[in-house]
This record gives structure tokens, sequence and C-alpha cells, in this order.
């Protein structure tokens, strides 16, 4: 019988009140509605609901691709719901956020890719919500130039796009994607507009080596990463589809990796095993401005 591994003690976390998350969820069903906090498993749904904060989830919950780490399903997914920027525009009035994420399932079966969905769920925010800051983390679009600068064009402060593992590990956890891709990815944001932050994340735990992540932190930066987020990966479900913990990432090492990071370039770093990309995503932005003084 295969061993159950057990989550290390700093994965305990208080329990939120139970009215506010109540709330949060009936709000989201009201306008029909997904969240990355659901759809992701994320181990801090509780504490960032109890906050007011939550990660939108676009264009569907199934993705065309099969990430092995991903606890989003995987399929055919449905049309795209042409009312769902409004959608979002009013969920985020009523809520009263002044800090948004937008994300997505990636949608290769669309023309665009999904980029003009992004395109008018931002515009749409914004003109329902002036003062609100919007970060999104987008999917690769084939690293297609025309359909980044499309996302960019809609003037987010934050444009994000995670590069989740290192090279080596690429092509076994994410066999639809590519390493090099996503880099590609962030230098096109760079090129485009300088002034938008970008952000990318890892997870560890996959096997990957010190001298793994040391390599594909410099290539963040040498391809225009501002904000880098290291977490702990934690499998989805026990099926074959999800690759298991190979290691589970000290508190003193991810304090390493951080220290580490700071002192190559990045002007944020948030590292800790529960971090995911969205986590503090309004502190962490407030924080790298700080640094570079836009």
């Amino acid at each position: 019988m295969e061993k159950v591994q057990r989550l290390p003690e700093w994965f305990r976390q208080s329990v939120p009140r139970a009215d506010r998350l109540k709330a949060l969820k009936s709000s989201f069903d009201e306008f029909g509605l997904n969240t990355v906090c659901q759809s992701s498993q994320c181990p801090n749904l509780g504490q960032c609901w109890d906050k007011g904060v939550a990660t939108f989830m676009i264009l569907g919950d199934v993705c065309t691709r099969q990430c092995r780490f991903c606890a989003v399903q995987s399929g055919v997914p449905k049309a795209v719901n042409l009312d769902e920027p409004f959608a979002i525009a009013q969920a985020v009035k009523k809520l009263n956020l002044d800090y948004v994420v937008i994300t997505s399932v990636t949608r290769d079966d669309l023309d665009d890719k999904g980029a003009g969905h992004f395109f008018e769920t931002v515009i749409e925010a914004r003109r329902l919500n002036p003062e609100t800051k919007i970060e999104v983390l987008i999917p690769d679009f084939l690293a297609d130039r025309k359909l980044i600068e499309m996302v960019i064009q809609a003037r987010p402060a934050v444009i994000a796009h995670n590069i989740e593992t290192v090279k080596r590990l690429t092509p076994m956890l994410r066999p639809q994607a590519d390493y090099a891709r996503s880099l590609s990815v962030l230098k096109i944001i760079k090129e485009v507009n300088p002034e938008i932050v970008i952000k990318s994340g890892l997870m560890l735990g996959f096997g990957e080596t010190e001298i793994d992540i040391d390599e594909t932190m410099k290539d963040l930066l040498l391809h225009g990463c501002d904000i880098l987020t290291l977490g702990q990966y934690l499998a989805p479900s026990k099926t074959s589809r999800h690759v298991k913990v190979e290691k589970f990432i000290s508190l003193q090492e991810f304090e390493q990796y951080r220290e580490k990071a700071l002192a190559l370039g990045f002007k944020c770093v948030l590292s800790a095993p529960l971090v995911r990309s969205s986590y503090l995503a309004k502190e962490v932005y407030e924080g790298c401005l700080e640094k570079v003084n836009l």
C-alpha cells in the first residue's frame, strides 16, 4: 500500500468565517461567474475570500490543454459567454473591489485564443470601476504578437504569465506548452509597453534542482519579468493525470530562493509554500511600484 503523504505543519490555516464565504459565493453565483479559486482548488481560497478578494476566471471552466499539475477540467469547452465582461464588471462594482485579477482557461480552439475576450473584460471592468486596478493572468496565446498586443491595448496594470516549472521538466508537466514560448510572451509584453508590470510564477516540489531554479529565474529576468512568485506544488488528485509531489520545500529554502531572486534583480518576490500567482496580488503590485517609482 502506498504511503499517504502528510502536509507539513506550515500548511495549517485558520478557519475563515463561514458567513463571508457564503456571501462571496452567492455573489459569484448571482452573476454566473467562475473563480480560479474554486476551479484550481487553491489552498488560499478561505483566506482570500474572507478578505473579499477573488480571481475571476473567464472563457469557461474547461481547458483545451492537459497540464499534469492543474485541477482545472480538460476537454472540449463550451461557447464563449459574450455577456461575461459586463457580468464581471457588475460583480466588481457590487463587491467594491479596488484590485481585481482576471485569468482564464487556455482556449486553443478559438481563432484569437480568447485575447479579444480578455480585452473586452478589462475595458468593461474599468468602465464601471474606473478606480479599480486590474491584473490579468494570461495563457500563452501561442506567443502570437498581435494577440498579446490586443491584451496590452486594454491597459491592465499587471500582466502575468506563469512559466510554471523549470525548463527540464516542462515537456513532462506541460506537454502542450513550451518553455521558450512562455518566455517570449514576457519579452513581447516588455517590448510593446515597458511600463506594464510583468509577473510570472513557479511551483516547486516537482523534482527540480537548485540549478534548475537558478536558470529559470535568470531566464525570467532576461525576458522582462518584474515580479516572481514561488509556491509549493500540491497534487490536485491521486489519479495518473496529476504528478505526485516529489518534495515539500522547507520554509528556509523558500526564504533562500526569495533572497536569491531579489539579489538577481527582481522588483518583488513572494516565496512561501502557500503562495500562488494571484496571492496578495494588490500588496505585491504596490510593493513593486515602490521599487520602480512608476
